[in-house]
Formats: structure tokens, sequence, C-alpha cells
């Protein structure tokens, strides 16, 4: 059994017991604390939650997500007492897909006491413009839209999202299984994709696969055919997270391509099934948690992530795709584990100073039944998530419509 196994397993049976310490007197960061009958934050009665993400743009639809979700958890941990007897309040700035935007809004957080923890910047390349200033002004941060790059060497930034790593890992291992013998990669050639590409080779290489190589895509290309013509012989092809593995699918389908496609956590997005159509029937994506749209019974799921998703679809509803009748729900259930996991660290801590509260959440754990995204976090490098927390999912198309069907062996 593996150390991190032996935690989660600790955190399963032991979800249920509460953390207990002395409560002590302390000023840390200009803010003082000190025990009394309305909790042990009582000299801080707001704690804000600081959300950066695209709330207006192409990629809007994952920016409200966040927001509906981090609403949702805010409220449920308001209702229950907050943290140490403060309560959440959350504030939202819009990128608007501008990494200038971003950085503006990490400097302004990060000059706020009153913010305790920061959500994003959503996506890679914008989070690398801004941890510096929040590494430098010690600001807790939890990054549910950043899959590459490396948490370990962070001090206050922490990933609730699957990591590229562990996604490749486990779909390596799944393709590996089914006979595939060759892989390469359709990616855009941003730090994303060059990442991408690099730990998908590594991976393959290391699991005796063969290398066909890695054809980097341009925002302006109409077609992603060139690409496939190259990679035609390869058993399996990589897409994009982002809309172009959507031009990837459409590109496979036309030219009548036999391999498997196959992507990480970002091709769960209906997204990718408006824009490719039947060329999404199919493909294979790893990640976290995610039996939706399904057609098990809800009474399967995991009751945090049915409780969660019941919940926002009641306040916002869903997203349903025009062309293909796809459903997703308006939520982004890993942003809540955020909020849910910095509000265990700082009861564990007994304290809002971001030291505590960072040591705290590398010792944590939570049971995948009551997280809201439905996987347990147990950090380990920062990162809160495990292999173990990772599955393939497959869309499949049917006379019922669109739904992802979990793939095992």
């Amino acid at each position: 059994m593996t150390v991190n196994a032996g935690r989660k397993i600790t955190a399963l049976l032991g979800a249920a017991l509460l953390l207990t310490a002395c409560a002590s007197k302390e000023e840390r960061a200009g803010v003082a604390q000190a025990s009394s009958g309305d909790g042990w934050s009582a000299g801080r009665p707001v704690v804000k939650v600081g959300l950066i993400g695209p709330m207006t743009g192409a990629l809007a639809v994952v920016g409200i997500a966040q927001e509906n979700s981090v609403k949702v958890e805010i409220d449920r941990l308001n209702a229950a007492g907050g943290v140490g007897g403060a309560k959440y309040e959350l504030v939202v700035r819009d990128t608007a897909l501008d990494p200038a935007k971003a950085v503006q809004a990490a400097n302004e957080f990060a000059g706020d006491e009153s913010v305790g923890l920061v959500i994003g910047p959503a996506l890679s390349a914008f989070y690398n413009a801004a941890k510096g200033t929040l590494e430098s002004s010690k600001k807790v941060n939890c990054q549910p839209l950043v899959a590459t790059g490396d948490f370990g060497g962070l001090t206050y930034g922490f990933r609730a999202q699957d990591p590229v790593s562990l996604d490749v890992a486990k779909m390596v291992a799944h393709i590996k299984a089914e006979g595939v013998t060759s892989i390469g990669v359709v990616y855009e050639g941003d730090d994303a994709g060059k990442g991408t590409a690099d730990e998908v080779k590594k991976q393959a290489e290391a699991a005796g696969l063969t290398w066909k190589g890695f054809e980097a895509t341009r925002a302006d290309d109409q077609s992603h055919r060139p690409y496939i013509d190259k990679l035609k012989d390869a058993g399996a092809i990589w897409i994009s997270n982002s809309s172009g593995g959507a031009k990837t699918m459409a590109a496979a389908s036309e030219a009548g391509y036999k391999g498997l496609i196959v992507g990480g956590s970002g091709a769960r997005n209906i997204s990718f099934v408006e824009a490719a159509g039947d060329a999404a029937d199919g493909t294979l994506f790893s990640a976290t948690y995610y039996p939706y749209p399904s057609r098990d019974s809800r009474d399967t799921w995991k009751p945090g992530f049915r409780q969660h998703i019941e919940e926002t679809e009641k306040r916002f509803g869903k997203n349903a795709g025009p062309k293909t009748g796809a459903e997703s729900p308006k939520a982004a259930e890993i942003a809540a584990d955020c909020v849910l996991a910095y509000t265990r660290a700082a009861e564990k801590a007994k304290s809002l100073d971001p030291d505590a509260v960072a040591a705290a959440l590398d010792t944590i754990e939570i049971s995948d039944q009551e997280t809201p995204s439905g996987n347990s976090i147990s950090p380990e490098k920062h990162e809160f998530f495990g292999l173990d927390d990772i599955h393939i999912y497959q869309w499949k198309k049917d006379d019922k419509g669109w739904s992802t069907v979990e793939i095992t062996h």
C-alpha cells in the first residue's frame, strides 16, 4: 500500500472526526485572533474568497461555472458557521482572457488583507504570470483549472485539478491494455501544448509505446486535417484541452482515422461535442470523478458530489448544447473543493494566518464521499488529487442522446 493510499483510507475511516486544538491569542498579518463564544476568528468577521477567471469571452462558461460552484459551497459553509465563526464573502474578477487583467486582479487580492483565499487565475499561462505575486504576498491560493506546471516548489499555491501527468499516466496504461502501440499529440504550440506533448512522449516511451510526434496547431487553422494526415499511423492521438481539440476530432473523422482519439479532463466539456458533433462519439478522456451526463441512477453518485450538483442545478440550471442536446451542470466542482479544503485547514490550524493555513493544507484528509467533486483530498506536494482519483471516460451517442461512460478493465 502506498503512503498516499494509506492516507486516503484513513480519511475514509476518519471523515466524521473533528480536529481539535487549543485556541490561542495571536496577531499575524495585522489580524487579531482570540478565542470567544463567536469562534476563534472573532476578531475577523469576514473572510473574502477572491475568484479570478474568464467571466466574459470565449471561455465565460468556465468562469461562470467556477463562480456558481464557489457560491454554492460558500453558502453551505456559511450556513454551518463559516470558518471559525467568520463568514465567507465572494469577490469575483474577470480576466476576459487577458493575462494583464489576471495579474492586475492577483495584485489587487495580494494587497487586500481581508482576502484569505484566492482561486485562480484560471488557465496555466495566466497562473504562471500571477503566481509570483501570490507567493511573495503569502496569499493562499488554489488552482482548479491549471493542468501543467509543478506545485511542489510553491509555499502557498495548491492544485485542485488533475495535473496532466496523472491524466497521461492513466490514459497510457489504458490504451496499452487495449493493445495500442503508438501515440502522437495534436495541440496548440503554447506552453500547455508543449508541456502536454513532453509528458505524453515521456510516459509513452517509458511504457514501451512508439512516439509518433507532436503537431503544433495554430489559432488561425481552418482544419486540423494536415496534422491528422501526418499522424495517421499512430494508434492513438492526444488532443488539446482547449477549443482546438474539437477541430482535431472533426479532422480525424473526416480522414477516416482508425485509431483512438484521447485527451485530458478538458474534453469533458460539452463544447467539444457541440463543435465536433458526431465526430466526438467514442472520444476517450481521463479526468477526476465525473458521472455526468450518465445513464446511471444518481443514487450511485457519491453523496457530496450529488448534493453539490443538484444544488447547482436548482439554482443555476444546466448547460445544454443547442445543436447536440448534450448537457452539463453549470458547475466546476473542483473550485468548490478549494473552499472546503481551505476551511478544513484553517479549522485545523485554528488560525487564518497564511503560513499556518498552508502548512495545515498539506496534512488534511477529506473523504471522496463528502467533497463537492467526489474526489478524496489528501495533498501531497501541494496536489489535492492522486492517480486513484483519475478515471477513464468515453463520450457516447445513442438514441437517447449523449452521455459519458466510465471505462474500466
